[in-house]
């Protein structure tokens, strides 16, 4: 089972009394029942509902521990400082290692909480690695789950049209979080009409950015992908006939676990 250390992610310590019940009332993510050893998938959103993290949270006996894209730590724990307020808590860093193992969750590593088929994740040193992050990207958009941090889905986009409610980033019986009520609303009403989905073409990715044609009609944006797959932002209204993208023909798959 392969082992890969994750570069690209970082880890941030949420420490003191008050570090649950700060973070529950700023994430998509129930952070008061996160039990000690326990992953769990959430996100930070802005205020009107934009997606600006997502995070991995690991529970701890006196702490919460975020994993982020690494160059948006220092942002990450800027935004925590400014909610912070009179909050007892202590926001530093973890320089520890985050490490994925796949197609499953090889010993000693935590079930990935998005999905079992993205494979296990860990904090800290483990196995020897014998893979590179490449690697597991490949793997993930063989699953064809989006990564925003990867894939350019910050501050553009909503969770939603990340997949999140599908991924188990959003509790949405935890009660407040900063952004619900513009999640909640597109949830409960079904208004989702865009989504990142799975794209599988010949050659090179085309460039971030590069419209997914329908015929003449816009239907998607390809976001980032390696040769043969990537993800894009799709309309959901507009996934049926010829598409194309860069002048090539793509076709878009949707996983089992979207449906």
């Amino acid at each position: 089972m392969p082992v890969a250390r994750l570069s690209s992610r970082a880890l941030v310590r949420v420490a003191g009394p008050d570090a649950r019940s700060f973070l529950h009332t700023l994430l998509t993510q129930d952070v008061e029942t996160l039990g000690q050893g326990q992953a769990r998938f959430a996100a930070l959103l802005s205020p009107p509902g934009r997606l600006l993290f997502d995070l991995f949270l690991w529970g701890e006996v006196d702490a919460v521990v975020l994993d982020v894209a690494a160059d948006r730590r220092a942002d990450l724990m800027r935004r925590l400082s400014l909610y912070k307020l009179r909050a007892q808590v202590e926001i530093t860093e973890d320089d520890r290692p985050v490490l994925a193992s796949w197609p499953g969750a090889a010993d000693g590593f935590a079930p990935d909480p998005r999905l079992a088929a993205l494979g296990g994740r860990r904090l800290g040193e483990g196995p020897v690695t014998d893979a590179v992050e490449a690697d597991y990207q490949t793997h993930r958009l063989a699953v064809g789950a989006p990564d925003p941090a990867a894939d350019g889905g910050h501050d553009r986009h909503y969770p939603i049209e990340a997949d999140f409610d599908l991924l188990n980033g959003i509790d949405f019986h935890k009660g407040c979080f900063v952004g619900q009520e513009t999640t909640s609303r597109m949830k409960r009403r079904g208004v989702i009409k865009n989504r990142m989905l799975p794209i599988a073409f010949d050659g090179p990715p085309p460039a971030p950015g590069t419209e997914v044609l329908n015929g003449e009609l816009r239907a998607g944006e390809v976001l980032t992908g390696q040769d043969g797959a990537a993800i894009a932002l799709m309309r959901l209204d507009r996934l049926e006939g010829a598409l194309t993208a860069d002048g090539r023909p793509i076709s878009v798959r949707r996983p089992n676990w979207s449906a």
